[in-house]
């Protein structure tokens, strides 16, 4: 008997989790169901075409319609899901014609991700406020910047950052507000997030911390934002304070939510048979506390996804959580980090010892040598490396993900100090910068 697999939810996590669940079940009927008119494609590249760098937005979708096709996938775009009921195993669902129709499954996978969070500032229904998630966000924001002069940007997020980074490079005169104290707020300490504020502040960007937007100024059209009493004009503004997770189908439905996310175990499996859950709207377990989290980055998305995905039709595979590793290119600085902060170590009762190093990328004598600044932190008690940070002119990525590989399997800071790296005066440094800082941590260790 062929087997049904319906997917709420058709874009990095219900895309994957489909793929996986072909691989794994070549007979198998599958639905891929989204509100939006396009599916799969690459949200993470919306600020990146508002600022040029790629030509269209139509570049970001990943597939085109002829492979749903090839793979045998049934897309239903602009289509509502209004109710799951698990003992029946039904979707009742909603074309945008407004045609009324329910769907079988064996399996369902709940892949509804989030939505952009839009704090409750005075004003905020005036024209010209914009949140950023979908395509036609993008659109927007980049048709008000064709006109616009000055942009303010709430929140300095990964992508409240980007986004103000491209309105500078489209010739606005560009303002990102952030509440907390330091710009990456979640993602790096206060030093090395002051060494990334000053690179951007160099390039002309101004960036007000520990000031929250109080309210937006404007009759019917926006005229400008009142921070701390300071009124800073702007025709165009941007709400970049995070998103929280879809939920409110799974908990009609009963599956069981945690504090912020859909809870699963290993197998992203819910409280009910059946059925699934991945990507934004799904809790993972974070590595080092062993704690529920909400990774909500696109590569924890589609580890999940492949998951559920394989589990699904019948398959197993398991995901035992994330570690939340992140990277960026904010004008020419590279910032990327993994594990916990030293900060967010505190917070969960560990005791941080860290060490910050700065050296070169390349052979010090050897032209076009960057700096990289490597803050390593380990766990006092256990002197594990349980979390790094790294702001660089380049090679950042590939040695956020050697510290992820070294995280993961335990590397104690004595271990780390002792790793054999390559050396060319073009590429790197006789001495990596990641083993002098855990050399230099492992003196604050010992």
């Amino acid at each position: 008997m062929t087997r049904k697999i319906v997917i709420i939810g058709a874009h990095a996590a219900g895309l994957d989790a489909a793929s996986a669940a072909r691989k794994t079940d070549r007979t198998a009927e599958i639905t891929l169901i989204t509100k939006e008119d396009k599916a799969a494609y690459s949200r993470c590249g919306l600020p990146f075409v508002l600022g040029g760098h790629i030509k269209t937005f139509d570049d970001l979708v990943v597939f085109p319609e002829r492979f749903y096709k090839m793979m045998k996938l049934n897309l239903l775009l602009e289509t509502t899901v209004t109710k799951i009921d698990t003992e029946a195993k039904t979707v009742d669902i909603t074309y945008k014609n407004g045609k009324k129709d329910t769907l079988s499954y064996d399996s369902l996978i709940i892949a509804t991700g989030a939505d952009p969070f839009m704090p409750p500032i005075k004003g905020r229904d005036k024209k010209g406020i914009f949140a950023v998630r979908t395509i036609d966000d993008g659109k927007q924001i980049n048709k008000a910047i064709e006109t616009a002069k000055s942009a303010v940007i709430i929140g300095a997020g990964l992508i409240g950052l980007e986004v103000a980074v491209a309105c500078l490079e489209r010739g606005l005169k560009t303002t990102v507000v952030e509440f907390l104290p330091y710009v990456l707020p979640v993602l790096l300490d206060k030093a090395m997030a002051d060494h990334v504020q000053s690179a951007l502040e160099e390039k002309g960007l101004n960036i007000i911390v520990g000031k929250g937007a109080e309210e937006f100024l404007g009759d019917d059209k926006l005229t400008g934002v009142k921070v701390a009493g300071e009124v800073i004009p702007a025709d165009l503004v941007v709400v970049a304070t995070g998103v929280r997770a879809n939920l409110e189908l799974a908990k009609n439905a009963g599956v069981a939510l945690g504090r912020q996310g859909i809870k699963t175990n290993v197998r992203m499996e819910t409280n009910i048979k059946d059925v699934y859950a991945a990507g934004d709207c799904a809790e993972s377990i974070y590595l080092i506390t062993s704690r529920p989290m909400m990774s909500q980055l696109g590569t924890t998305a589609v580890r999940q996804a492949k998951v559920a995905g394989i589990n699904a039709a019948g398959g197993y595979s398991t995901f035992n959580g994330a570690l939340g590793s992140w990277i960026t290119r904010l004008f020419g600085t590279e910032v990327g980090g993994t594990g916990l902060t030293e900060f967010m170590a505190k917070r969960s009762g560990l005791e941080p010892v860290s060490a910050t190093l700065v050296s070169k990328t390349r052979a010090d004598y050897f032209p076009g040598a960057l700096p990289v600044r490597v803050k390593l932190v380990a766990d006092k008690e256990t002197g594990k490396l349980i979390g790094g940070q790294i702001v660089g002119g380049e090679e950042v990525t590939q040695r956020i993900n050697v510290l992820s590989f070294a995280i993961l399997n335990e590397m104690t800071i004595q271990e780390f100090a002792k790793a054999e790296t390559c050396y060319a005066p073009p590429v790197s440094e006789t001495w990596e910068p990641m083993v002098l800082a855990a050399e230099l941590l492992l003196r604050k260790l010992t």
